[in-house]
């Protein structure tokens, strides 16, 4: 016969082992603690241990590179279990130490007082399309890492170009048709070339299978609708339906905008308030898309032949809400720029109310 007891079980997870500390109902100080290997069986005598606990068990651990292999392991076996968010995890500023008994106890501690805030666990497949959009990312960035690293090189040895801007047809032309006379040299500007060929293949491969996954019947209408806002495609469509999902577990447009960490700082005390940077404190890869979306409000919000056929055949609500960012977001980027703020400043400012009209378009599609 099971007791009423409540078990909260934290874990300090790791590639090679578990820290485990349990906590029995309100007391003090752990019922136990231990260590288990990450192995198969390892795994096995762990999910006995805890199922065999007479009472409640809630388990829960920090989120890292590890993953939800482990989590749903043990919810797949009917053992609760959440993942914490790592950046809201409560910290005593004179804390000076950190060991992985001390972090299962505090994890325990702090679930059990309902001090930690779990993250949305994204089922397998909505995992799969967020890793190949951020595969995609990856090498965007490796892209540009090769394009420094040569136009670098040809600037240490006199060769810059003059004739407009770089990485256009003209200025590909312009570095193929370049040689060194030095033998070494051109071994490696041709070694620069061919990884720079390599990495942007490789982006257009991962690139045509994000926009072929976004044809597909469960991608292609939340995908639709977000294209009806300024300075999304398909790209970043997929980036935000993959790494959110379903857009109606925000119950408000702030708390999406908090989720994505677009909020100001504040440090205030008394009648004094004051206000920093943004928090930073969520998604940043959805966070990072919509900053760059939001670079497209600063021009007037004239509607050309693209708009119109990304809005045509949309529902009339979605076409509003679209309609409205249109209008209001380049107000508040060039009022922003008007006062003296820099563009910077500006793009994130507007990021965090185009994240409100995406909030908004997420919910009248799951309508």
């Amino acid at each position: 016969m099971r007791e009423n007891t409540t078990y909260w079980v934290g874990m300090d997870v790791h590639a090679d082992k578990i820290n485990i500390a349990v906590y029995r109902g309100n007391e003090i100080s752990p019922h136990e603690q231990y260590e288990s290997q990450t192995d198969s069986k390892s795994k096995g005598r762990l999910l006995k241990r805890l199922q065999g606990l007479p009472g409640d068990v809630r388990c829960i651990y920090e989120a890292g590179p590890c993953g939800y292999d482990f989590q749903r392991y043990l919810t797949g076996n009917g053992v609760h279990c959440e993942i914490a968010a790592p950046a809201l995890i409560p910290k005593k500023s004179g804390d000076r130490v950190k060991t992985d008994r001390r972090d299962a106890r505090n994890l325990g501690r702090l679930y059990r007082s309902g001090e930690l805030t779990a993250i949305h666990i994204p089922d397998e497949d909505q995992e799969a399309v967020r890793d190949l959009t951020r595969a995609r990312e990856d090498a965007v960035e490796d892209a540009t890492r090769k394009r420094h690293q040569l136009s670098k090189f040809l600037l240490r040895h006199g060769h810059r170009y003059h004739g407009g801007k770089q990485w256009t047809q003209k200025h590909e032309k312009w570095m193929k048709g370049m040689k060194f006379e030095n033998s070494v040299l051109q071994a490696v500007f041709e070694e620069y070339q061919l990884s720079l060929d390599q990495a942007e293949e490789r982006v257009e491969r991962l690139t045509r299978s994000v926009e072929e996954l976004a044809k597909k019947p469960e991608y292609q209408k939340p995908v639709a609708a977000l294209m009806t806002l300024r300075g999304i495609k398909t790209i970043t469509a997929m980036t935000i339906v993959s790494e959110i999902g379903d857009m109606r577990r925000f119950g408000k447009a702030k708390d999406f905008m908090s989720a994505l960490g677009l909020v100001p700082s504040e440090y205030s005390s008394g009648k004094n308030i004051c206000r920093g940077s943004i928090t930073k404190t969520g998604n940043a890869h959805v966070r990072r898309v919509l900053v760059e979306s939001a670079w497209h409000y600063q021009h007037r919000p004239t509607v050309g032949k693209t708009i119109k056929s990304r809005r045509s055949g949309q529902p009339l609500e979605v076409v509003q809400v679209a309609q409205k960012a249109d209008i209001r977001l380049n107000r508040k980027f060039r009022k922003i720029v008007d006062r003296g703020k820099r563009t910077t400043i500006a793009a994130v400012a507007t990021a965090r109310e185009l994240a409100g009209f995406v909030w908004a378009i997420g919910q009248r599609v799951h309508q």
